[in-house]
């Protein structure tokens, strides 16, 4: 991080007040963040900035543009309903000085600034049903608020980011090539992918002949992009809004149901201990549903479980590729650690797989009744 240049960039945003302190900021993987504080006339406000990862947001102007529009929308939704708290529920862009989302730096960098959502906390993993349940509630409600969005004016800021077929192809690719000489060492691996391949093309053909809407969604729904209230628990606000981009609602359910319906870490080194978790589910469901299931299609709600094993195998592909062409993707700190990644992934896609029936009897019945009330998985009797 260069704090030097973090320091000069702040002070070029529209902020009410001098700012007194910019200090490097842990939350976050993918860009440079810093909070800011500033001493305004009336109270002392943080600011979160970051300096936006180039090397895989190509074009910031329209990342930006994207997010503006986006939470825009939701702010004056949010404030047709009559919500109080408005700035605690969506995040706000900080304008720079000339009125630009965005500060171009001198190096070539590119930074933005969002209000600081205080009292809030992060939870990197889901460790109880009442987590589930407040993020399936959060990124419900943000398909909700974003349901009227026209969605021909976002960007595509990774284009074919849930495009499962084209994962699939660049994993034959890795394993043809073999640049590494891993494919031996991933065999069961790439047999087991292979055996569920004809689940790849589903959700996109169903998209492209019209049969699932598209709508805006998140793209990268887990429990880390959820702000929960310290005093209450509630997921307040959805961030990490970078990939927000056309798509079906499907792939956030799916990628809920990968990331919380188990307590094993993503990189498990012993993949007997994955496991689907029936109460996780059913939290990380009721909640989801109590917030979408009004607007969700009839074909919407018949895919949800296929979402959850579709987003998982879609997962240990790009595990699987990374791993064959040399770890350059995602970070790793062991020997295999992206193989072990795809074998937790391989593991519950089987226990989706296992239970499908059990699961989709459970969707229906949470579509039936999204009151807080909690409704027992038809299998815990």
């Amino acid at each position: 991080m260069n704090h030097a240049l973090a320091e000069t960039v702040a002070g070029q945003f529209a902020v009410d007040g001098p700012l007194v302190a910019v200090e490097p900021f842990a939350g976050g993987h993918i860009h440079d963040s810093y909070v800011a504080t500033c001493d305004s006339p009336t109270v002392v406000r943080r600011f979160l900035l970051q300096r936006i990862n180039t090397a895989i947001f190509r074009d910031p102007p329209r990342l930006m543009d994207n997010i503006v529009r986006v939470t825009r929308h939701i702010a004056a939704r949010l404030r047709s309903q009559g919500i109080a708290d408005v700035e605690r529920r969506v995040l706000t862009v900080i304008p720079a000085a000339d009125g630009r989302p965005f500060v171009p730096a001198p190096d070539g960098s590119y930074w933005r600034m969002y209000r600081f959502i205080e009292r809030t906390r992060v939870h990197e993993a889901v460790q109880t049903p009442a987590q589930a349940e407040c993020a399936g509630r959060a990124f419900g409600d943000l398909q909700r608020l974003l349901a009227d969005f026209p969605v021909g004016e976002l960007h595509e800021t990774i284009p074919d980011f849930h495009n499962t077929p084209l994962r699939l192809a660049a994993l034959e690719r890795a394993i043809a090539a073999d640049v590494c000489s891993r494919v031996r060492e991933a065999q069961r691996e790439i047999e087991l992918v292979r055996q569920h391949r004809d689940l790849a093309p589903v959700l996109v053909n169903l998209l492209q002949t019209g049969v699932l809407p598209l709508r805006v969604v998140h793209n990268d729904a887990k429990l880390s992009n959820v702000l929960l209230d310290d005093g209450t628990g509630e997921g307040l606000c959805v961030v990490d809004l970078d990939i927000v981009m056309p798509g079906t609602a499907l792939y956030d359910f799916g990628d809920m149901v990968r990331s919380m319906t188990t307590t094993a870490a993503e990189d498990e080194p012993d993949a007997s201990k994955v496991a689907l978790s029936p109460s996780l589910f059913a939290a990380l469901a009721r909640g989801y549903l109590a917030a979408a299931s009004a607007f969700l299609t009839p074909p919407e709600h018949g895919h949800l479980v296929f979402a959850g094993q579709l987003i998982t195998l879609e997962q240990a592909i790009r595990f699987l590729t990374d791993f064959l062409t040399g770890d350059t993707y995602y970070k790793t700190s062991r020997p295999n650690h992206n193989l072990d990644r795809t074998r937790t992934q391989l593991k519950l896609l089987a226990d989706l797989t296992r239970r499908e029936a059990e699961l989709s009897r459970l969707i229906r019945l949470l579509a039936q009744d999204t009151s807080p009330r909690s409704v027992a998985p038809p299998w815990a009797t």
